[in-house]
């Protein structure tokens, strides 16, 4: 049983990996869209509603995309005042129970609330408010939901880990 959930939350971290490196790609996109940009407003001293509007939504991507991938490499924000002293066994404790009482509920929250918030968005077939910007303005709302997903998709696997870690370390001591 242990190998299944083993490869259950590998399976999940491959999803990030692969979403995380894909993603990886849109900075390069986005610094040749900024750098695009300000060439046209500083020299043709023009500039479109949607390349602004693009530059945004590329950020958010970046972000929302990512948040799986940060998480899967815990660079995510930590506070480290006793973690780094932690053994093991209490570290995996910790994300255990981490994951199951803030992380999880947290992104079904985030997922329940965005989806609802998109498909408004998507109803009401929500373009730019800004002449010239971009239409389908739902499809950037629905990303948030994506993300929320992927990092609950993160958080699934991180807390396997983290009880097949506890548990192992509990058998040793024991």
């Amino acid at each position: 049983m242990e190998k299944f959930w083993q490869d259950i939350a590998a399976g999940i971290a491959a999803i990030n990996e692969w979403v995380g490196r894909g993603v990886s790609w849109l900075t390069f996109l986005l610094v040749v869209l900024v750098c695009f940009d300000v060439i046209f407003r500083y020299l043709f001293n023009d500039t479109a509603a949607w390349i602004m509007e693009l530059e945004w939504h590329m950020f958010a991507l970046i972000f929302l995309f990512g948040a799986g991938f940060a998480f899967k490499h815990d660079k995510h924000v930590r506070v480290d005042l006793f973690y780094s002293k932690f053994s093991e066994k209490d570290k995996a404790l910790l994300n255990l129970i981490g994951g199951l009482v803030f992380l999880i509920p947290w992104c079904i929250m985030i997922i329940i609330a965005s989806y609802n918030y998109a498909n408004v968005s998507f109803q009401i077939r929500e373009t730019s408010p800004d002449p010239g910007g971009l239409p389908a303005r739902y499809l950037i709302k629905f990303a948030i939901t994506i993300g929320g997903i992927l990092l609950l998709l993160q958080a699934i696997s991180n807390t396997i880990e983290s009880y097949l870690t506890y548990r192992s370390a509990s058998k040793t001591e024991a």
